[in-house]
């Protein structure tokens, strides 16, 4: 069965998405990028060196533009303007590639979105013909206007980024996940191998995650594990799970008991 996660034009077998921060060094990033089999890599351009600083290591001599596909993000930036000139500097480090994440900030301790500040970037991006999929809070409201926008992916949080808490309000991502006409992609929050698959259950298209797996005890193993949930929780997605009761049912017939 072809199962295929199509952002815009392009097509992904793997559903998972990957970060590249917090690692304690760019092999145990590619090596834990290995065992998730992710094909998009996210990169925070204003902290990643992709060939600005001479002097230091590249990560593009890690990981090959040539086997994953190089999602550039815009972390760290808390105004539109700061995000639109990371495109496009991303832009040109890139060689033109247009694929990018948008996240625009409004705290530097909870890193919830700016929802009218990232409004105006992605509508000001998708102008200048860039490819955008957006960290947005998961209120249905945001999410539907930047659908409405011509954002290819919605990519509202889960939890706090980096917190690890989890899905904190499946309601609200169902409630998305069914009015959106694009990959609903859950960004920020997930700590282990069940959040991740909670949400592919929940009929999510994707998930992104940097902090659980950096920061577990083993990465690579961590990575492993949560390939493992992605695909169980979308199997568990299609398969569609048996409707919940408020009282028992036996397994097996009633009919030519024994007596």
């Amino acid at each position: 069965m072809s199962d295929k996660l199509k952002i815009g034009e392009r097509s992904f077998s793997s559903r998972l998405m990957l970060g590249t921060g917090k690692y304690k060094d760019f092999q145990e990033t590619k090596d834990a990028i290995s065992a998730s089999g992710a094909e998009i890599v996210t990169v925070a351009i204003r902290r990643t060196n992709l060939g600005q600083n001479s002097n230091e290591p590249n990560l593009l001599d890690f990981i090959d533009p040539e086997k994953w596909t190089i999602l550039p993000n815009t972390a760290g930036c808390f105004t539109a303007d700061d995000a639109i000139r990371t495109c496009q500097l991303s832009r040109e480090l890139l060689d033109g590639k247009t694929f990018v994440k948008l996240e625009v900030l409004g705290d530097e301790e909870n890193l919830f979105p700016n929802m009218s500040e990232t409004i105006k970037a992605a509508q000001t991006l998708i102008d200048e013909g860039f490819e955008v999929l957006v960290y947005c809070s998961d209120d249905p409201i945001f999410c539907k206007e930047l659908d409405d926008a011509g954002c290819v992916a919605i990519m509202p949080l889960a939890s706090p980024i980096g917190s690890g808490l989890g899905i904190i309000n499946p309601y609200n991502l169902s409630m998305i996940i069914e009015d959106s006409q694009k990959p609903v992609i859950v960004d920020a929050g997930v700590g282990t191998a069940s959040d991740a698959s909670i949400a592919m259950e929940l009929g999510c298209d994707g998930i992104l995650m940097n902090t659980a797996v950096a920061m577990a005890q083993n990465p690579i193993l961590m990575a492993s594990a949560m390939k493992k949930a992605v695909l169980s929780g979308r199997e568990a997605y299609l398969a569609g799970r048996m409707p919940k009761k408020n009282y028992g049912s036996a397994s097996s017939p009633k009919k030519g008991l024994i007596e």
